[in-house]
């Protein structure tokens, strides 16, 4: 009897969570954000790698 009556309100808590019908669907407008990036150059961001290069090239040179 307890198991009927449990499932009796499941089966009613169920039935009012859809009650209202479909209601139209609301389209909303995304703002309009332009993020821009730039670019910050510097002489010496182009020369960090080739010496670190030239530097191992030295030490693996140096030690033969």
């Amino acid at each position: 009897m307890k198991k009927i009556a449990l499932a009796a309100a499941f089966a009613g808590a169920a039935s009012s969570a859809f009650a209202g019908g479909m209601s139209a669907p609301v389209m909303e407008m995304a703002p309009a954000v332009v993020v821009e990036e730039t670019k910050s150059s510097s002489s010496s961001s182009g020369l960090i790698i080739p010496l670190i290069l030239i530097a191992l090239v030295a030490v693996a040179v140096s030690q033969k």
